[in-house]
């Protein structure tokens, strides 16, 4: 759908790297060990049921007041009922009827106060639990699951993130984790781009010149290694993973069936390749719904966008419940801030950071918990009041990871959450 309600961002027009751009950034990060971030009941159970971590970001700002926290009869509240919830005490907004029915797999967090208005530093602090500093990058969730949950096993990449655009880009997202750990654009849902072997040059050719290849970085490496050289090798076996395991991120191999209850939308589609993705065994999947910048038209835009998000979202939990898989995967839903109580001039909500929710669920979180409340009208928080670095620690906490060490970065510990929050143990298991 057009977007013409947005504010115009920059943020919303990011371009994509190709695959291999940016591939030498934080190289040295790869030769570093996690495995000790892991609780010794985590590191127990990986080789049984490793951890997964769907995060569904619905950019731009969804609207707490027309999804998890609704205010109805307030004169902030906006013209939508709130409904029962498969969850005694729990209503949310009747834009999500679907979501409703799984709500007993699912938590809410709904005291969140990151006192931020802004796009960039808004999606900065949601993705990487801290506050963004002059002179200092830190890796995003993705980066850090894939780094932490990953084990000699796992081939493919472990950081994925589905697009409406683009294919196969290598995003700049790891900071100092290196390359590796940096995310995979499968744009519009595709296969990765490149990952096919070309007509013109033969099953054999290709082994020979891989071979070759081969001979010549070992060669190399003997006398002039590097990190960035490893990185560089890292990056050209892990693209010979994905075109040997392509068929991994076709959804053309999902059933009919299958695709008629995800729904013929792009989002539904989306959510269903995320499905796909976990099972065949990539850590982090992100999956994009846009756009929630409803300056204009809020509720008219929110009827169609938390619409086409309602059905397929709640088919994917229910989905991940029935296959074994909710135990093991953990759910979020964030934005970058909320909407603004006060409605404008324009039947619009501005960008609010003080008073708002994200819902989650899964792996090792309580489920049909609620965290934090606002007041009456949704303008401040009242109890439970929690900020990104908190939502951050839990989201570890829930994956069996110790938000509490350090990465060993170049001789440099640096730590893996940020030290000043802690997880919210009210939404844990």
């Amino acid at each position: 759908m057009k977007c013409d309600y947005a504010c115009g961002s920059e943020d919303h027009l990011i371009a994509r790297r190709q695959f291999l751009g940016g591939v030498a950034t934080g190289a040295g990060a790869v030769l570093g060990g996690l495995g000790a971030f892991a609780t010794p009941e985590a590191v127990a159970k990986m080789t049984k049921d490793q951890k997964r971590v769907i995060v569904v970001r619905m950019a731009g700002g969804l609207s707490q007041l027309e999804s998890w926290d609704p205010k109805p009869g307030t004169d902030t509240g906006g013209p939508f009922r709130s409904i029962p919830t498969s969850v005694p005490g729990i209503r949310i907004s009747e834009l999500l009827p679907h979501t409703a029915k799984v709500m007993h797999h699912l938590a809410l967090a709904r005291g969140i106060n990151t006192r931020n208005g802004d796009h960039g530093k808004g999606t900065y602090m949601m993705l990487t639990g801290r506050h963004r500093t002059p002179g200092q990058t830190h890796p995003e969730l993705g980066a850090v699951v894939a780094r932490g949950l990953d084990n000699d096993s796992l081939t493919l990449p472990g950081h994925i993130k589905v697009t409406s655009g683009g294919s196969g880009g290598r995003n700049n997202d790891a900071a100092y984790l290196g390359p590796k750990y940096a995310s995979i654009s499968l744009g519009g849902g595709k296969p990765p781009a490149y990952t096919e072997r070309p007509k013109d040059v033969t099953e054999a050719a290709a082994k020979n010149q891989n071979q070759f290849r081969k001979q010549a970085n070992d060669r190399f490496a003997q006398r002039r290694r590097t990190a960035e050289t490893d990185a560089y090798v890292q990056s050209f076996e892990q693209a010979q993973e994905l075109m040997r395991q392509r068929d991994v991120f076709d959804l053309s191999k999902e059933s009919d069936k299958d695709r008629e209850r995800y729904g013929k939308t792009q989002f539904g589609e989306h959510c269903l390749l995320a499905r796909r993705l976990v099972e065949k065994g990539i850590t982090y999947v992100q999956v994009t719904h846009s756009n929630y910048d409803t300056h204009n038209e809020n509720f008219s835009f929110h009827f169609e966008q938390l619409g086409e998000f309602d059905a397929p979202f709640a088919t994917l939990v229910a989905d991940l419940a029935a296959r074994g898989l909710l135990e093991h995967t953990l759910i979020v839903v964030l934005s970058e801030f909320g909407r603004t109580p006060r409605i404008n001039k324009y039947y619009g909500r501005d960008h609010w950071g003080n008073a708002w929710s994200v819902c989650m669920g899964g792996a090792g979180i309580a489920r049909g918990a609620v965290h934090g409340a606002t007041n009456k009208n949704g303008t401040a928080v009242s109890d439970g009041q929690v900020d990104a670095g908190h939502l951050f620690h839990t989201y570890l906490r829930a994956l069996g990871l110790n938000p509490r060490r350090n990465f060993k970065i170049g001789g440099q510990k640096i730590p893996l959450a940020d030290p000043a929050f802690e997880p919210i143990k009210e939404l844990l298991a």
